[in-house]
């Protein structure tokens, strides 16, 4: 359930804002959140996203239950390039690329979904009720005699 993305050409410093701002949250909730973003590695971030949900996909993970558990944003690849001045001089810049890895985990707080009810779930709920006697401190069967006697 893991998904990286080499070399991508924005510095890393730019693509953590957006890496910042889904970093924990459920699937569908970054993906959302990165479909309004303004910034240009947003549009990375979700393919990168959807390339790791379609990972889990694969090991029999639902994205509903489903977050981001992890994602790191390193420095990779620095192109050294020189810009031409005034006089004959050249300034040194760099291009600096980003490495993105992000991986998901499973949300522990996720409802689960049984796919069989227990059998008798109605009968335990009735039986329940019965142990716990009303607010009012009589059983329902006393408050009957009580009221048969009068």
């Amino acid at each position: 359930m893991k998904a990286l993305l080499t070399n991508y050409h924005q510095s890393p410093q730019k693509v953590r804002l957006i890496a910042n701002l889904i970093r924990g949250k459920s699937v569908l909730a970054a993906h959302s959140a990165l479909s309004y973003a303004p910034q240009k590695s947003s549009e990375a971030i979700r393919k990168l996203l959807e390339s790791a949900v379609a990972n889990a996909r694969e090991k029999g993970a639902e994205p509903e239950e489903l977050i981001v558990k992890t994602i790191t944003v390193n420095k990779g690849t620095v192109l050294r390039r020189f810009m031409p001045k005034a006089r004959g001089r050249a300034a040194k810049y760099a291009k600096t690329m980003s490495i993105i890895a992000l991986e998901l985990g499973v949300n522990p707080a996720a409802p689960k979904a049984a796919k069989n009810p227990p059998a008798g779930g109605a009968k335990k709920a009735v039986k329940k009720a019965a142990k716990n006697p009303p607010a009012g401190g009589a059983k329902p069967e006393e408050a009957k005699t009580e009221q048969k006697s009068e």
